[in-house]
């Protein structure tokens, strides 16, 4: 297994850990946490195992942190429609 792969998969495994602890601010710092490590890590993914790779990778973390994918979805809807902040 690649070095790459391999940090994706103790990605996974931390993300998981992270998720059973308890939190007081609903796993916020977490997953900005794993945001940020998680970037870097699917770069390294998509540049030494090409793009079909780095879109699975991409889907397995986005299926981790869905609820920030959601938001920015939502977020994304709302500038397009032209939508103010309320």
């Amino acid at each position: 297994m690649s070095a790459s792969l391999a940090a994706a998969c103790l990605w996974v495994v931390v993300a998981t850990l992270l998720a059973l602890l308890p939190s007081r601010r609903n796993h916020w710092p977490a997953a900005w946490f794993l945001i940020a490590a998680g970037i870097p890590i699917l770069g390294y993914v998509t540049w030494q195992h090409g793009p079909l790779a780095g879109l699975v990778v991409m889907a397995a973390g986005a299926s981790m942190l869905r609820w920030p994918v959601w938001y920015l979805w939502r977020w994304m809807v709302r500038k397009l429609r032209g939508e103010r902040e309320t």
